[in-house]
């Protein structure tokens, strides 16, 4: 897959079928676009495409918006390429760009930079400058330019519509597996090893803190099943989302213990994916009930099917 910053960098005339969109999160309803475009592309001998922001544009329409996203720039890349995507584009929604009406962005950018013969949208996308681009005017746009454009419908499970804003609400309300199902795969979060208080491994449940990208979304606060991948090894793990009240904790920190895993894993990167919610979180009356609920959350992790 080829990344670019900008499209000056773009230089190919290879006719595109190309979506757009934030895309965060890449979920089912996203998956459902990408599929589509796969398929034009076979069909059509066209490369593929998709044209997303970043940073996300509400950093720039709300910079004081504490917003946290379902991926990072890296897992985006990923799950693009995973999927099959030619080419990625990445713009920044700088002033210039923003203040394109619908019209000039499918003229200036998607026809004349890109040569886009396919546009594929989703159900509820609008574009340009007050969203006055929509699949009303690509329409009429789309005779007198000659491409061809396609709005996909909504992606639905349990007769709800996936959208990042359900699967962002799922995970803060600790329904992991709901956000899974919705994803098509499982949340995950990575981060380097960091030191802690280094608490756990007095009570015999040694922890790795991990120090996670800023811009990341955690799910609520609480313990959680998850799967973790050290040095391209999986196994099993607890992981904690909290302050740690029970010895007086006040920063928030993200804790994993590894089942039937010992070394030295600080400064590594690891991934945890989520896979099932245990329990709130909880201040124990001391570190006894602390280490009677970690014996049954541990119970509960090795009994769980992975």
């Amino acid at each position: 897959m080829k990344v670019f910053k900008n499209f000056t960098d773009y230089t190919s005339q290879t006719p595109l079928a190309l979506s757009l969109g934030m895309f965060d999160g890449v979920h089912l309803g996203h998956k459902s676009i990408i599929d589509e475009l796969l398929k034009i592309g076979s069909e059509n001998n066209l490369e593929t495409a998709v044209l997303t922001f970043w940073p996300h544009p509400r950093f720039v329409f709300n910079p004081n918006e504490d917003l946290k996203l379902l991926n990072t720039l890296e897992e985006k890349k990923s799950l693009m390429e995973k999927y099959g995507i030619d080419n990625l584009f990445l713009k920044e929604f700088d002033d210039e760009f923003r203040n394109l009406t619908g019209e000039e962005f499918v003229r200036q950018i998607l026809i004349d930079k890109l040569n886009v013969k396919y546009l594929i949208i989703g159900y509820d996308h609008s574009f340009g400058k007050n969203k006055s681009g929509n699949f009303e005017l690509l329409q009429k746009l789309s005779k007198e330019l000659d491409f061809e454009v396609e709005q996909m419908e909504a992606i639905n499970i349990h007769e709800n519509n996936i959208s990042s804003t359900k699967v962002r609400n799922a995970l803060l309300a600790g329904n992991i597996r709901t956000a899974n199902e919705m994803l098509g795969y499982s949340y995950s979060v990575s981060g380097t090893v960091v030191h802690g208080k280094k608490i756990g491994r007095t009570i015999g449940y040694p922890t790795a803190n991990i120090e996670t990208d800023s811009i990341k979304l955690l799910p609520k606060k609480g313990a959680y099943i998850v799967e973790v991948s050290v040095k391209g090894q999986l196994y099993k793990g607890m992981l904690s989302v909290g302050t740690n009240p029970t010895v007086n904790g006040e920063k928030l920190t993200v804790e994993v213990y590894i089942l039937n895993f010992e070394g030295d894993i600080y400064d590594e990167k690891i991934t945890v994916k989520f896979r099932d919610f245990l329990h709130e979180e909880i201040k124990f009356e001391g570190l006894e009930k602390l280490i009677e609920r970690l014996d049954e959350d541990k119970r509960l992790t090795e009994k769980f099917g992975f």
